[in-house]
């Protein structure tokens, strides 16, 4: 059998026989209320190594009724384009959301870049090494006309980083049963470029200059924790 329908086979099986335990431990408390401010404006740097913000160049931007959407569920979003010395551009976007729950997918590039017209294609896992630990992430193409535009992305469930789908719904499911509503962080870095390979390195070195920028909490909460 596929390993994908035999995942999504044991996931509907794993909600549905939750479903009588979660009516009795319906989570109550928000992760969110637990932890510390995180402001995405402030928190996250504006430079560091040898990246700046790029204020002549905004990211991609969604129609105004997605907007509304998104609005709607997430708590902040923080949207910014980078340069380097050599004049390589990265794009990161950021969506944080006090309660992880379904409506969190309207963020995922396979929903929103296609909301906006792109060709969404050659999506595969992957894995992105920083000093803290190994992230794992998705990454994919977006397409419309001659723009070509690398993804890479990861979703922060709680204090871990699980694969989009999957594992993702699992972390909410076993966080929900201790009778918490997870809060999440959708990470998403883009660059312009028709070399798809040189693109995602670009995107590792990226994230791995931001990550080590950041102080230990404020990385956690992008990053997750990492055992060890």
């Amino acid at each position: 059998m596929n390993k994908a329908i035999t995942k999504s086979i044991v996931l509907a099986l794993l909600m549905a026989s939750t479903a009588a335990v979660t009516q009795a431990v319906a989570p109550t408390k928000k992760m969110a209320d637990q932890r510390a401010k995180f402001d995405l404006q402030t928190q996250v740097p504006s430079s560091f190594g040898e990246w700046r913000v790029d204020p002549n160049v905004v990211p991609l931007q969604v129609d105004p009724s997605t907007q509304a959407r998104l609005d709607k569920i997430y708590n902040q979003t923080l949207s910014r384009t980078y340069i380097n010395k050599d004049g390589e551009r990265i794009m990161l976007s950021i969506a944080y959301g006090g309660d992880q729950g379904d409506n969190m997918g309207v963020h995922k590039p396979e929903v929103c870049y296609v909301a906006q017209g792109f060709n969404v294609r050659d999506a595969h896992m992957n894995d992105l090494p920083t000093p803290f630990g190994t992230l794992p992430v998705k990454q994919l193409l977006a397409t419309a006309g001659a723009r070509s535009e690398p993804i890479t992305y990861w979703i922060n469930v709680g204090d871990a980083v699980r694969r989009p789908g999957f594992d993702q719904r699992m972390e909410e499911l076993k966080i929900g049963l201790t009778g918490m509503v997870a809060d999440g962080m959708l990470v998403r870095v883009s660059s312009i470029d028709t070399d798809t390979d040189k693109a995602y390195k670009l995107h590792a070195a990226f994230v791995r200059e931001l990550v080590a920028a950041m102080p230990p909490q404020d990385r956690a909460r992008l990053i997750g924790v990492f055992p060890g």
